[in-house]
């Protein structure tokens, strides 16, 4: 049984529950993130709007850490209204929502200005509207900024030869598995939760993050080395169950709307801070971090843009053309 069917089946039961009144909603936000990272910060913030804006009649509590199960778990449980509201890596929503892919497509983007100029307009209110008006039973509010992805190593990346043969971690997504083989290294699919300990037994050679998750994880630990190349840039839609969605008044629907934006744009001023930090931080630990020549990875990953892009061609020419 695919995922999306699995999916689809385990909602359905759900689709004739009784919906409870919307004066009497309680809000679970789940993160895979730990207390202080900068989307948990800012996604709290927004739940101490909505309980004060709504005086009382939404509740909000935070479930950080991954405690409430990995993001393929917490999807699910959304999706059949048990977890009312998360935030998702788009490498988990491409599969069952192949337009989102688009912004999947490695260099994409040219830089991280030019990913929240996209993220703020007309193109990124396309994509949380193909999200919210699929099957995935999920109401698409918000963007975070998921940073700049980068390859961090158990030794030294210096050049695209030196990632040959390397096992290295991304999301469970197949275009993020062919783009890492396109790249010489082998895309071992795994959730977040696993990497620590991955690294630490030799399952995997390295993965591919942001500098905060290396740091809040723990991975540099055992990867000290992480090289520049920039291959992914990763916004991520905040999202909301659609059984809790319809339990809200068209007020209480606009609010949350309003004060997601409004955590959008909160969340890349603490997202900016905290990423500088946690680069010195990781130098102090013995972390280098390695400059390369981006563009024999560019090139390596010439033949996905053309094969999972060719349905997006007018639209990444769209974003292209953004300044």
């Amino acid at each position: 049984m695919t995922f999306k069917r699995k999916l689809l089946l385990a909602v359905l039961p759900f689709a004739f529950s009784v919906a409870m009144p919307a004066s009497a909603l309680d809000i679970k936000f789940a993160e895979i993130h730990p207390a202080g990272y900068p989307t948990v910060v800012a996604e709290q913030n927004m739940g101490k709007k909505l309980e004060a804006a709504s005086n009382g009649d939404i509740t909000f509590k935070m479930f950080a850490g991954g405690v409430l199960g990995s993001e393929k778990e917490v999807i699910e449980q959304a999706q059949i209204g048990a977890v009312q509201m998360t935030r998702v890596s788009l490498g988990i929503v491409g599969p069952v929502v192949p337009d989102v892919n688009v912004f999947n497509m490695p260099f994409v983007f040219r830089d991280h200005e030019h990913m929240r100029k996209i993220i703020d307009g007309d193109i990124g209110q396309e994509i949380l509207d193909k999200i919210t008006n699929s099957d995935f039973n999920l109401v698409a509010l918000a963007w975070m900024d998921g940073g700049s992805r980068s390859i961090y190593t158990k030794k030294p990346v210096r050049s695209l030869e030196d990632l040959k043969g390397m096992k290295i971690r991304v999301q469970g997504n197949p275009l993020f598995i062919d783009m890492m083989n396109a790249m010489g290294g082998n895309g071992i699919a795994m959730d977040t939760g696993e990497i620590f300990s991955a690294l630490q037994t030799g399952v995997i050679d390295g993965a591919e993050n942001n500098p905060p998750t290396l740091l809040e994880h723990n991975h540099y630990q055992n990867a000290k080395y992480y090289t520049l190349t920039g291959h992914l840039i990763l916004p991520e839609p905040v999202v909301m169950s659609k059984t809790t969605w319809n339990k809200l008044t068209p007020e209480q629907q606009a609010l949350v709307k309003k004060v997601a934006r409004e955590a959008q744009m909160e969340e890349r001023a603490l997202w900016d801070a905290k990423s500088a930090a946690s680069e010195e931080k990781l130098k102090a630990a013995g972390v280098e971090f390695i400059t390369v020549d981006k563009k024999p990875f560019y090139d390596a990953t010439a033949s996905l843009r053309e094969k999972y892009g060719a349905q997006y061609a007018d639209l990444m020419k769209r974003i292209d053309a953004v300044q």
